[in-house]
């Protein structure tokens, strides 16, 4: 199957996809800012943590679903260059298992907030920052 947009197409249209600063992100670190609740952003710890409160040693992570093939109707794997996809998309996966391991391994409390949670249930995920953090 072929793609039906041209490789540079399909290119600007990839180069425009944000690693940092996104809108399930942001809308996180704004809850947090109103919770009175300080933090680093993008730790030098494996994984780059997206969120982290180095005092607690608790770190946030905020996965895009189709990126770390969450499994939701967000991931699914493109039809086009399907073979690329699957490789890319599954070592994002096993990746992610490797370093919150290391992380957890480190003495690091780790919480991973997936984008559809965020778009279809903030109020669960704010509950569960909360609880996370307060432990």
């Amino acid at each position: 199957m072929s793609d039906h947009l041209s490789k540079d197409a399909r290119s600007d249209n990839m180069s425009k996809i944000k690693a940092k600063d996104t809108s399930p992100e942001m809308k996180v670190r704004r809850f947090l800012y109103a919770e009175g609740l300080r933090y680093r952003l993008y730790g030098k710890l494996p994984g780059k943590p997206d969120i982290v409160f180095y005092g607690k040693k608790k770190l946030i992570f905020i996965h895009g679903c189709f990126w770390h093939l969450h499994g939701c109707d967000r991931s699914n794997i493109p039809k086009t260059n399907r073979e690329y996809w699957e490789d890319k998309l599954k070592g994002n996966k096993k990746r992610d298992k490797e370093n919150i391991a290391e992380l957890n391994r480190l003495g690091w409390k780790v919480l991973v907030v997936w984008e559809c949670e965020i778009n279809n249930d903030f109020e669960r995920v704010k509950s569960d920052l909360y609880n996370f953090l307060q432990k």
